[in-house]
């Protein structure tokens, strides 16, 4: 299904995603829309299409799951056109969590969003220079997120994985960690936490409360930053207490809203997981690109979820 002329359409299906059974569906319908199709075989693959593709296309399409998009566009930032690609989702993952965020709902949603939805400009972040979209999630194992249950990523989004880790695991040894975040809005000045931590947590497009489909704002050129203390290593193993401890109430979270900031190890590398591509390392920096890729949003889209009331960021221990 490769031409031998570029396109400006192209989608990048990975064909093993969430159950696998979307291919004939999403061959036809990106048929149907006049998309070239690529599927991906192996590892890499999805970044290397988007990555040929994007210098000729308005537009590439991720048929997949956030790991999927992920890989898309890190291949279009790395051809160096974001400025001129539209990025389109078609939610073909377990969760499709930022398909959700973004108002699009199952495949033939996708196509009618791509053709008639709204183009909006929202904010990306860099991890060590490699992309992420929706969420940067530090401590999570590779083992933890490959065991992690369908119906629990359903249920409880990226959250699943932090349960899973610790009924995998059985006690998790927590991270001696340094955050140092840059001044946020109204001018609050530079702030560090040190300590211990369970995990740390960083939204672009995803805020890591209580409510299992929170929308942080993704066009506000901030990361929603959410550090779990070690303090907190209670009984994790029941939905009910992991909702409790990412509530507005917990006293042993520490959160922070911030353009960038840097994570340091005392310890060991730290793996990450920037929406499910794995990476470790002992530091990592992180920056928000405000505004800086192009999708096609759904009519639930809402770019303040807020409504103007911010979150409150200062719960928690505060150093």
């Amino acid at each position: 299904m490769v031409s031998d002329e570029a396109s400006d359409r192209v989608l990048v299906c990975n064909p093993v995603s969430g159950s696998g059974e979307h291919v004939d569906d999403v061959v036809e319908l990106a048929t149907d829309h006049g998309f070239e199709i690529r599927k991906t075989e192996e590892a890499g693959d999805a970044t290397r299409f988007a990555r040929d593709a994007a210098p000729d296309a308005d537009l590439v399409a991720a048929a997949g799951g956030d790991g999927t998009l992920n890989a898309v566009v890190n291949g279009v930032a790395a051809a160096d056109a974001l400025e001129t690609t539209t990025v389109a989702v078609v939610p073909a993952g377990t969760g499709n969590n930022f398909a959700a965020n973004i108002g699009v709902q199952g495949l033939e949603n996708a196509f009618t969003v791509i053709e008639d939805g709204r183009r909006r400009s929202i904010d990306i972040a860099t991890a060590n220079d490699r992309v992420f979209v929706n969420s940067c999630v530090g401590g999570i194992t590779a083992e933890a997120s490959s065991e992690t249950t369908t119906e629990s990523k359903a249920e409880l989004g990226v959250l699943a994985y932090v349960k899973n880790t610790f009924e995998t695991m059985g006690s998790f040894d927590s991270l001696p960690l340094r955050v140092e975040t840059a001044p946020g809005p109204d001018g609050k000045r530079t702030q560090a936490w040190e300590g211990r931590a369970m995990f740390v947590l960083i939204g672009n497009c995803r805020r890591f409360t209580g409510a299992r489909t929170a929308q942080a704002n993704v066009e506000d050129g901030l990361l929603e930053v959410t550090i779990v203390e070690d303090a907190a290593a209670v009984n994790l193993l029941g939905d009910a207490a992991m909702q409790k401890l990412f509530g507005r109430d917990s006293t042993h979270i520490v959160r922070r809203r911030t353009p960038s900031l840097a994570i340091d190890s005392r310890g060991d590398s730290v793996e990450y997981s920037l929406d499910g591509e794995m990476l470790e390392t002992e530091r990592l920096q992180l920056e928000t690109e405000p505004k800086a890729l192009t999708i096609p949003v759904g009519d639930e889209y809402r770019p303040d979820p807020d409504e103007g009331e911010l979150w409150p960021l200062e719960t928690g221990t505060d150093r």
